[in-house]
């Protein structure tokens, strides 16, 4: 009996806080206040700086060429939001871009517009065109507030819904880890996952037009992922057990995204 009193009152919690989402049109359940969120990514982006090889301002081409893609597809994201009415969503937003020395293929953007870019994906970009791929797919990650999306259900599953700042004070490490990993959430396929698979097609397809009025050829995406599905290598899991798309899946959906972003694309 009381385990289902609980499973009622998470559905309604669940129910009661789903929003729809201004860019993408989507439901989403959106337990935490967006300010929090960015609060906490500032904490977390200032540590991650102080912990890593970050490579100074204007001291490499590399480095000079993720803050010229970053400021122009920001100034992009401004206009598309903007012209949709929607400009107040970038509220809070101080855009900070950093190139960081480590081997890994990644790149990532916190809620408040704080990105960064490994070193180790630039031989799998291999040109502007392709950079701007990868922060635009990452920038729409935070303009969608998927972050928010992936920490409420983390916390709705793992802490019975608690507010963050109570999930902080008594379960700090596991709210960090939360919050770490890409917002990184554990649960079955019938849980977080497929919304995971979601968030990432979503981010293909509104970081391509952001690219593309940024001035960044969004027919470059498809061989991008390309090299990325080789670069990935190794026996990969099937695609209802991943949190990413299956190769095939993103590619194909990612030169459809790309014939839309064209309508945008301002050379």
């Amino acid at each position: 009996m009381r385990c289902g009193l609980m499973l009622i009152t998470l559905l309604t919690f669940s129910v009661i806080s789903c929003q729809k989402n201004s860019v993408t049109g989507r439901k989403q359940l959106l337990l935490l206040n967006e300010t929090d969120v960015q609060k906490m990514a500032l904490t977390e982006y200032r540590g991650f700086l102080k912990g890593n090889p970050v490579v100074a301002a204007g001291s490499t081409r590399d480095q000079i060429m993720v803050a010229q893609v970053g400021n122009r597809i920001a100034r992009a994201v401004q206009t598309y939001l903007d012209g949709e009415g929607k400009g107040d969503l970038l509220k809070g937003y101080e855009w900070e871009f950093n190139l960081v020395n480590k081997p890994d293929i990644n790149a990532w953007c916190m809620p408040g517009g704080k990105v960064v870019v490994y070193t180790g994906i630039l031989p799998v970009t291999g040109n502007e065109q392709a950079l701007a791929v990868v922060m635009g797919h990452e920038i729409a990650h935070a303009i969608a507030r998927h972050g928010n999306e992936r920490m409420s259900q983390g916390l709705l599953q793992q802490m019975g819904g608690i507010a963050l700042g109570a999930a902080v004070s008594s379960k700090p490490a596991e709210t960090r880890a939360l919050f770490m990993g890409s917002y990184g959430i554990t649960s079955n396929v019938f849980g977080i996952l497929p919304f995971s698979r979601k968030h990432e097609l979503e981010a293909d397809r509104y970081g391509l037009i952001f690219a593309a009025m940024a001035g960044y050829d969004p027919g470059e995406a498809e061989a991008f992922w390309k090299r990325m599905a080789v670069a990935g290598g190794g026996k990969k899991p099937p695609e209802f057990l991943s949190t990413h798309p299956s190769d095939d899946t993103r590619i194909a959906k990612v030169r459809e995204y790309a014939q839309e972003a064209m309508k945008y694309y301002r050379k």
